[in-house]
């Protein structure tokens, strides 16, 4: 099985509407995202998914993000967890990839970090 791995980041604020304590208040965070795709079977250039295809999607999806209160994503229902914004990524990176020709499938993980040592990932099942 091969793996790549591709990275960005964004900065966001967001409040957690549900959660009691400091979270409940507006704050940002500089986010580090890292997409991971996964397969058994490698293209006639020995590749598994362009590295380039792969953060220039990633980009795009999290430019989106990139200074917004994600509070105002009703996707997010007024609670923006890093759980919630890996999803979110994830599913923005599987129609890109199968609106551009690519194999979705090949989608893996999406991994969140609000710190450098927290984080969230959304994983197919």
């Amino acid at each position: 099985m091969y793996e790549v791995r591709v990275e960005t980041d964004f900065a966001a604020a967001h409040f957690l509407s549900h959660y009691h304590g400091k979270c409940e208040r507006l704050h940002g965070h500089n986010y580090r995202v890292r997409l991971w795709a996964r397969g058994s079977e490698l293209d006639t250039g020995g590749m598994l998914i362009d590295f380039g295809v792969l953060k220039g999607l990633l980009r795009e999806v999290c430019g989106r993000l990139d200074h917004q209160n994600l509070n105002e994503f009703s996707v997010f229902s007024g609670d923006p967890s890093a759980e919630r914004i890996a999803k979110y990524i994830f599913d923005e990176m599987l129609t890109l990839l199968s609106h551009g020709g690519y194999n979705a499938k090949l989608l893996y993980a999406v991994d969140v970090y609000e710190t450098p040592t927290n984080m969230a990932r959304y994983v197919r099942d």
